[in-house]
C-alpha cells in the first residue's frame, strides 16, 4: 500500500451512484468477488489474471502489481469494492501523457456506471497530474470499453495492428486519447 503520509492522491471523488477513493487491505475480500470472472478478465491486460486468487488479491493491495502512488482507486458502490480505475504516468519524452485503465465486476454492467466514473475521474486526472494527453487502449473484442471512452471525449486516434495476443489469439489495439485544449 502506498504510504499513508503521501497524501498527494488521497482524494475522495463521489459520483452518481459509486464513490472513487483509494484501495483498503479490507477491500480483498470484495476483490476476489469481482475480479475473478473471465468475462471481466477478458477485456484486460495480462496483468489482471483469471482465475483471480487470493494471492493475486494480496499482491495487488501490497502495491506489487501496478503502483499505488499513482493516482489509483477503487470503484466503491453501496458500501463495496467492486472495480477500479487509475492512470500510470508515462516517462521521458512522453512524461506529459499518462494511461488510464479501468475495469467493473459484471454485476455493475450495462448500466452506464463506468461511463460516469471515467466521465467524473478522466478530467480529474488530467487536471490534479497536469496531463497534456490521457490514452487508453482497447482490444478490438471489447466494444463497450470504447464506447465508455467516445461517451467521454475520447478521440480513438488509431489502430495498432496485431499488437497483442489474449488466450492464444493476435488482437489489434485501439487507441483512443483525450487531450488538453489549448486556449488561443
Amino acid at each position: 500500500m502506498p504510504d499513508p503520509a503521501d497524501e498527494r492522491f488521497a482524494a475522495e471523488l463521489r459520483g452518481s451512484g459509486f464513490r472513487l477513493r483509494r484501495w483498503r487491505s479490507d477491500d480483498l475480500e470484495a476483490l476476489l468477488r469481482h475480479a475473478d470472472d473471465a468475462e471481466v478478465e477478458r477485456g484486460l491486460s495480462d496483468r489482471f489474471p483469471h482465475p483471480y486468487t487470493r494471492a493475486d488479491g494480496e499482491a495487488f493491495l501490497a502495491g506489487r502489481v501496478v503502483d499505488l502512488r499513482n493516482p489509483v482507486f477503487a470503484i466503491e458502490v453501496h458500501g463495496e469494492a467492486c472495480g477500479g480505475i487509475g492512470v500510470r504516468p508515462l516517462e521521458g519524452e512522453r512524461r506529459i501523457g499518462a494511461e488510464l485503465g479501468y475495469w467493473i465486476g459484471r454485476r455493475h454492467w450495462g448500466h452506464g456506471l463506468m461511463t460516469r466514473v471515467v466521465g467524473m475521474f478522466a478530467p480529474w486526472a488530467m487536471e490534479e497530474l497536469a496531463l497534456e494527453r490521457l490514452q487508453a487502449t482497447v482490444l478490438d473484442s471489447n466494444p463497450a470499453s470504447a464506447r465508455v471512452l467516445e461517451k467521454n471525449g475520447f478521440v480513438e486516434e488509431g489502430l495498432l495492428r496485431r499488437a497483442v495476443t489474449k488466450h492464444g489469439h493476435v488482437h489489434d489495439l485501439r487507441m483512443f486519447a483525450m487531450v488538453r485544449q489549448r486556449l488561443s
